[in-house]
């Protein structure tokens, strides 16, 4: 889901010739992969869950740590991001561009697919999940800023809870979201190999147990007592009908058992290559894609048929989804949407004078040993 340019880490370095190609962690694409699953899977739930309490149970637990464990690993391959001009370039193509396409084509699919000639196609009121796009923007412009400043988590988690209780930052850029999940971000950037290592023990993986089955009845407990629109960090406080000093007790709440679920969920992940580890490698296609398959779903009535509201048919849904954006992570369907994940825009920007300089010392150089 992140584009891949730190998701590697270097081999040593042969004596002779140049070095070889980077390889990838098999962990943080396990991780990436499952993690895409249990958002695509969450997001089938969300027609059939009605009235279904352990549905609703199981919802919130997933949603707590699914988004927040993409978001520390994105920061945590941010960390050598800085205003170089090919890495501004990246940016550009990688995430600002794919969100202008996919903003409209969803806005698009919205307004013929749904029947909704009022939807009209603004960049600045992303709808649906295009707005992880935004985010990952603005978070990773204003990486140089975290990694300058001396406590970067904190003054996040300081600015998130002030966004908590300030209703006037509006719906423009989802900024909401933006500014609430911004210390997972940040955090990402502050960690270190090491603290992967650490939660990835086998004794983490035991204690995950019980911190998992006990998250499940408190998700079961909490359903008729709390609002559910505290998982999706998109709304002031003052919009919930809440009191102005639960925001910022729930910003710190929401992290904390976000980030023990988070460990949890990275305790289980494999560190070894498995059958689908490559497909880490895809999983921005599987996020951005999945949602025109839930939502055309969701305009054609395909959840509203009975037996899909029982527990095998919630099964057959989950498995249907699993499946669906596993596909989509695929190398065919990469290779068809390349144009509009990863577009080739060299045209558009001008050399950098580094590069040129590099290709004029490389081209010169035969010539000056010659005269020499």
């Amino acid at each position: 889901m992140f584009p891949a340019a730190a998701d590697a880490v270097p081999r040593p370095r042969s004596p002779q010739g140049p070095p070889p190609a980077k390889q990838r962690d098999s962990f943080f694409d396990n991780a990436k992969y499952l993690a895409i699953v249990l958002v695509a899977v969450a997001h089938s739930w969300e027609p059939l869950k009605g009235d279904s309490r352990i549905l609703e149970g199981v919802y919130t637990v997933v949603y707590s740590f699914h988004m927040p464990a993409f978001i520390v690993i994105s920061g945590f391959f941010s960390r050598s991001f800085d205003m170089r001009p090919d890495r501004l370039r990246r940016l550009i193509t990688g995430v600002a561009v794919p969100y202008v396409l996919f903003e409209t084509a969803y806005s698009l699919f919205k307004r013929y697919a749904d029947h909704d000639p009022g939807m009209d196609i603004s960049l600045l009121d992303p709808w649906f999940l295009t707005w992880f796009l935004v985010a990952l923007f603005i978070w990773r412009l204003t990486t140089p800023i975290w990694k300058l400043v001396r406590w970067p988590l904190p003054l996040a988690l300081g600015i998130a809870m002030l966004a908590s209780v300030t209703p006037d930052i509006g719906d423009d850029l989802d900024l909401q979201r933006v500014l609430q999940f911004l210390p997972y971000f940040v955090l990402g950037l502050v960690l270190k190999p090491e603290h992967f290592r650490m939660v990835r023990r086998r004794s983490m993986r035991i204690a995950a147990v019980p911190v998992f089955a006990a998250a499940l009845a408190v998700g079961w407990w909490a359903v008729p007592r709390m609002n559910t629109d505290w998982f999706y960090h998109r709304s002031a406080v003052q919009e919930m009908g809440a009191p102005w000093w639960t925001g910022p007790v729930m910003v710190l709440a929401m992290f904390g058992s976000s980030l023990l679920l988070t460990a949890c969920f990275f305790a289980w992940v494999p560190g070894r290559r498995m059958w689908f580890t490559a497909l880490g490698a895809g999983t921005l296609y599987g996020y951005l894609l999945h949602g025109f398959l839930i939502k055309g779903a969701g305009f054609a009535g395909w959840f509203d048929h009975a037996w899909l509201q029982r527990p095998l048919g919630e099964l057959f849904v989950s498995a249907l989804a699993a499946i669906a954006v596993t596909v989509l992570c695929t190398s065919p369907v990469r290779r068809v949407f390349r144009f509009a994940m990863e577009p080739d825009m060299n045209w558009a920007f001008k050399k950098d004078a580094v590069d040129v300089a590099r290709v004029r010392e490389r081209t010169t150089a035969p010539r000056e040993m010659v005269d020499a």
